[in-house]
């Protein structure tokens, strides 16, 4: 199964939106590799990556070749960016992108353009055919009349938008915000549609939801909304956009009725997760248009009339005084014993079957050149009937594999010190068993979990059942738990995540070496 390499620009706290990505890629039964790059090494959500990416800030001029390199050298599918700032430097350099093999998930530039420019948005709108408040650029020349609206010509989030009663307060915020528009102030329901399409600009998704309760211009409260009219509305818009992607486009419902159009983003809304959670599959689109599969526009799916109040929670980013350590949960493979060990033991008995000795040398010439040994192997020997029958005996076989040196002494020590010490380890649960039984290990801790075990191969890391299972069983708290493992690509994403230390155990000679 080829994985699916994504990279978000911007991450910062977009934790849920990564959230929806994995659970979809769960879903579809889809390998999945998530990359963040942010300015910034504190952001939460590079916590829920699988691999994190430290890059220039977006308005300097090596921006976008950073972001090249990334993806070059990553061999990243998609790009998506999740905030306003990098929105016209990626669209305008999409073809970039596109010449490595990368897609970005982004509009073209003169959408984009329309987009940043409240003064072209609401002339697109009408453009549209569709009602909105034309904004002018000198509070002097206003004449809406009061209440009124000011904010940034290219804002977003609601920051430095007002709403002013009085033109004395009007000149005042104009002289604070400077490139600014000002509109007449519309009083009504405020609505987000979260709109998605396919990579040609077709509507896939049209999910309007009634923002109940907002803070700082993200939503905290929101019901799902399937009015026909505004369904009707924005698949005109969309049919002049043709937004590659997400959109998530504000209006306002006066007391009369009538809608007001009011802002374009064209990309993911910050509660874009609140749509999807409701049955707005556009993560799982995303996924399989990657794979080379069609998305058909859906509509009456959605949970019309479902309510979602959002919350925050935390994780650690950096740790500050030490806390005083009283569980140590290990990885198996190449962390107490290596792994290279089990491979060619398991080759000698492939090599015994096959009636061959010779061939254990033969089938580790194949692995250390990252082929599929077995396979390569028994095509040379033109066996390739006996496969089945050869991946069971490597699988099932018992194992003439040692523990590191110290690792007996260094258990019993933590034991001794009254300190909890489990086993977390996935692969298919009969050879994980046989390993462990030949270690000894089973006779030294008795709290081992292999995630196999728990559901199969799902709940392996970085899934987190199996750390809040010892946590629990253990009656203690995340952040008195470390977590020991080889693998930094994997091991520690979940115990990051949860509040828990990790040590990396850095194994030159190991299968996941960096």
């Amino acid at each position: 199964m080829k994985q699916i390499r994504i990279l978000f620009t911007g991450i910062g706290r977009r934790v849920e939106l990564i959230q929806e990505f994995r659970n979809a890629a769960i879903y579809l039964n889809k390998k999945l590799k998530i990359y963040g790059a942010d300015s910034a090494d504190t952001a939460p959500a590079l916590a829920f990556c699988d691999c994190s990416k430290r890059v220039c800030g977006m308005k300097e001029e090596g921006y976008p070749n950073e972001l090249l390199a990334i993806c070059k050298e990553e061999k990243i599918d998609l790009v998506i960016p999740t905030i306003d700032t990098d929105l016209l430097v990626l669209s305008e350099n999409k073809g970039r992108f596109e010449a490595i093999g990368t897609k970005v998930l982004i509009s073209d530039p003169s959408m984009i353009r329309i987009c940043r420019d409240k003064t072209y948005t609401s002339g697109f709108f009408v453009n549209c055919g569709l009602k909105a408040p034309m904004p002018v650029d000198d509070w002097k020349n206003y004449q809406g009349g009061y209440p009124a609206f000011i904010k940034p010509k290219d804002g977003s989030s609601s920051v430095n938008a007002y709403k002013v009663s009085r033109e004395e307060e009007l000149r005042i915020y104009a002289e604070k915000i400077q490139d600014y528009v000002v509109q007449k102030f519309i009083k009504g329901r405020e609505y987000t549609v979260d709109i998605f399409a396919d990579f040609e600009g077709n509507p896939v998704w049209i999910t309007p939801r009634l923002r109940l309760v907002v803070r700082a211009g993200e939503v905290l409260k929101t019901e799902i909304c399937l009015d026909s009219k505004i369904i009707r509305e924005c698949e005109t818009l969309i049919k002049a956009f043709r937004p590659c992607g997400p959109m998530t486009v504000q209006l306002i419902r006066d007391e009369k009725g009538e809608d007001y159009y009011i802002e374009i983003n064209p990309r993911f809304g910050g509660g874009a997760p609140l749509s999807m959670k409701a049955g707005a599959k556009s993560v799982e689109t995303i996924l399989k248009l990657l794979s080379g599969e069609k998305a058909e526009y859906r509509r009456n799916v959605v949970s019309n009339g479902a309510v979602y109040s959002r919350y925050e929670q935390s994780v650690c980013v950096k740790e500050g005084q030490k806390r005083p350590i009283k569980g140590v949960i290990f990885d198996l493979d190449d962390t107490l014993y290596p792994e290279k060990e089990y491979v060619k033991s398991g080759f000698r008995k492939v090599a015994e079957f096959l009636g061959d000795e010779r061939l254990e040398a033969k089938l580790w010439e194949y692995f250390e050149s990252g082929r599929l040994a077995i396979d390569a192997c028994l095509k040379e020997v033109s066996r390739e009937t006996e496969k089945e029958e050869c991946l069971r005996i490597y699988r099932t076989h018992q194992p003439d594999i040692h523990l590191y040196k110290g690792v007996t002494e260094q258990i019993e020590g933590l034991k001794k010190r009254g300190i909890q010490v489990g086993i977390l380890t996935d692969g298919r649960p009969e050879g994980q068993r046989n390993k462990i039984a030949a270690l000894g290990l089973d006779k030294l801790i008795s709290d081992i979990i292999i995630t196999d075990e728990l559901g199969g191969e799902r709940f392996r890391k970085p899934c987190d059942i199996g750390f809040r299972i010892l946590a629990q069983r253990w009656m203690l708290p995340y952040e008195a738990l470390v977590y020991v493992g080889d693998n930094i690509q994997k091991d520690f994403q979940a115990p990051r995540q949860l509040g828990m230390k990790w040590v990396w155990v850095r194994n030159e000679d190991g299968i996941y070496k960096i």
